[in-house]
């Protein structure tokens, strides 16, 4: 038990040393990401909502920011500070609703950010970042309004979803609007590979922000999932291989 405990604290000093360094070495370590047309086909739909002014709908999920999934809650409002920057001189704002009361603060606390780095500081509401319920089904029950009668062209659903996610999804496709979804929730990412338009799956919810450039933190957590990623197989090789070792002698 000890020793277990003694090597989850060093993975953890690794991982908050390069996490460290990598993001004061800034412009030294160059970026070569795959292509994932979500995010491409994502700066379209924000652009396509500002020239039609229509509203553009970030649905947080309701895993909220005190209990293992804050990860995901951490990447929604990733995604929600970028694209409001981006979009937000359209004619209406962006709308965004959780499920939890502290992602709720957290969701207007990265709207009125948006809108001051953008020069639209007196374009911000507080009514934007909304609550909608506080349990999985009763959030996407007090979502489902918004998404049909809100004239919402893009629906961004980025977050810690259950599935309940697919009444969300489903709305969206009625409304023939854009969808980029992505969860961290394995029955959830099973529903809308199979109903999104642009699911994001596995590791890739984590990578949204350093996709967006939402800043050199975000790259540098890639790199860090990378080494990490190498040092537990390299572990587990290594592993095998001693135990096969000492089966032989």
């Amino acid at each position: 038990m000890q020793t277990s405990a003694l090597a989850g604290l060093g993975l953890i000093l690794l991982s908050a040393i390069l996490l460290i360094g990598l993001s004061l070495l800034k412009e030294r370590v160059k970026a070569s990401f795959r292509d994932i047309s979500a995010f491409t086909n994502l700066n379209k739909a924000l652009g396509s909502a500002v020239e039609d002014g229509t509203r553009i709908h970030f649905s947080l999920g309701s895993a909220g920011v005190d209990n293992p999934r804050t990860a995901a809650s951490f990447s929604s409002l990733s995604v929600l500070r970028h694209s409001v920057e981006f979009s937000a001189s359209g004619d209406k704002p962006p709308l965004a609703t959780s499920g939890d009361a502290a992602l709720a603060i957290l969701s207007q606390d990265n709207l009125h950010t948006a809108y001051r780095v953008a020069g639209a500081e007196q374009q911000y509401k507080a009514t934007t970042g909304r609550l909608a319920g506080m349990t999985p089904f009763s959030y996407a029950a007090g979502v489902l309004p918004a998404i049909y009668d809100e004239d919402i062209s893009a629906n961004i659903l980025v977050g810690g979803f259950g599935s309940e996610v697919g009444l969300l999804s489903d709305a969206a496709e009625r409304k023939q609007s854009f969808i980029l979804a992505a969860s961290d929730s394995l029955p959830a990412q099973a529903i809308l590979y199979a109903n999104a338009q642009e699911p994001l799956i596995g590791e890739e919810l984590y990578a949204t922000g350093a996709y967006l450039k939402a800043g050199r933190a975000h790259l540098a957590s890639l790199y860090v999932q990378d080494v990490l990623r190498w040092l537990i197989i390299i572990a587990l090789l290594g592993g095998a291989a001693m135990k096969i070792l000492a089966g032989l002698l």
